[in-house]
Order: structure tokens, then sequence, then C-alpha cells
């Protein structure tokens, strides 16, 4: 069983790593061309298959992990809205589908901040971390029903497509720091890749900003 276990490891490390050379080459690559649409399929695939394993490799006895569960679930989530908000290119596009993927993911964040309250009353425990995914997650898929609700989301959805895919890209560089590469107790690997990456996203959002007027 655990050499099972391992080989499955190994896959997830595999196309977790594949997708975080994907996400990093196209963070300096040309946005829009033909290489960025390639290396995003790759990121896009290599991020799904590597955060899937993760989840059933939290189920597995003594592979438990809190962290490594929420990433998956929220890169999972980022993934799949960060590629499909690209079809709200189309004026006239809408998908019910769209709409239950976020509804999810504001579910799931309200049973993460309700359960942060039940552990820290009844088990005198603060999961901080659970409380501060469930807030983004919260926010997150908020603005998402706000976009499916604005009349000019065909001109906003590039926006929503690199809030999504360069939060994914967050989310693989922290795992691979504080899973990874064994910096779970450093402060910096915690925090440097969301203020990085959130950097990114306010330059990008604000440049998008004005083509979308």
């Amino acid at each position: 069983m655990e050499n099972f276990i391992k080989i499955i490891i190994y896959i997830h490390a595999f196309f977790g790593g594949l997708g975080l050379i994907a996400g990093t080459a196209i963070m300096f690559s040309k946005k829009g061309n033909l290489l960025h649409k390639k290396l995003g399929k790759i990121f896009s695939v290599g991020m799904l298959v590597s955060s899937v394993l993760s989840l059933f490799i939290c189920m597995l006895p003594n592979h438990h992990n809190s962290f490594l569960l929420m990433i998956g679930v929220f890169t999972i989530y980022m993934i799949l809205i960060g590629n499909r908000v690209v079809n709200y290119k189309r004026k006239e596009y809408k998908n019910f589908l769209d709409k239950l993927i976020s509804g999810v993911m504001l579910v799931t964040s309200i049973m993460m901040i309700v359960l942060t309250v039940y552990q820290k009353i009844f088990h005198n425990n603060f999961p901080i971390l659970l409380l501060i995914f469930g807030i983004l997650g919260l926010f997150m898929s908020y603005k998402d029903f706000v976009f499916y609700k604005n009349e000019d989301r065909h001109k906003k959805w590039l926006i929503s497509h690199v809030g999504k895919m360069v939060g994914a890209y967050i989310a693989s560089v922290t795992a691979f720091l504080v899973a990874g590469a064994g910096f779970g107790n450093n402060f910096y690997a915690w925090i440097l890749p969301s203020i990085i990456g959130t950097i990114y996203i306010i330059f990008w959002g604000r440049k998008l900003n004005k083509v979308a007027v």
C-alpha cells in the first residue's frame, strides 16, 4: 500500500512541477500569443492533475494534510474558472456550470469559516489558516457572481482570467515552498508568493481596466 502511495505522490509532484515551470514561463512570456496559450494548457493540466491527486493523498492513512487539501480545492476552483471565463469574451455566453463551480466554492468557504468558529468555541483551537482560506474563497466566489451579473462582462473577462490563473500560480508556488521544499515554518515562504502575486494582479488589473472601459 505504501509503495502505491509513493507512486501517487511522485505523479502528483511531477505534474505539480510541470505546472509550476509552465506557470513561471507564462509570467515572463508575451501575453495572448500562441506560446502563451500552449504554456497555459500545460499549466492548467499540470495543476489540475496535481491538485486532484493531492485531494486523494490527503484521504489516505498517515497522509492527512489540511494545508494540502485546501490548496488543492482552491487550485482546482481557480484553474476551472480561470479557463472557463475566457468564454465570456462572447457577449451572449452564459453557462450554469460556471455558477455551480463558484457556488460550490462559496459554500465550501462558508463551511471553512463556520468550522473555524466551531473549533475556537468548543475546542479552544484557532485554525487561522482555515479562516484565511475561508475568507479568501468567500471573497473570490462573491466576485465571480458580481462578474456573472455584469452586463459588460464580455469586456472584463480578461481581468477575471488573469486574477484566477495568477491566483492558482500563487497557490502552486506556496505549496511547493511549504510542502515540497520544506519551508513550512518559514513566515516568508507563506507570505511572499501572495504579496508578489497580488502586486502582479493589481498591475495587470489596472492595465486591463483601462482597455476595458
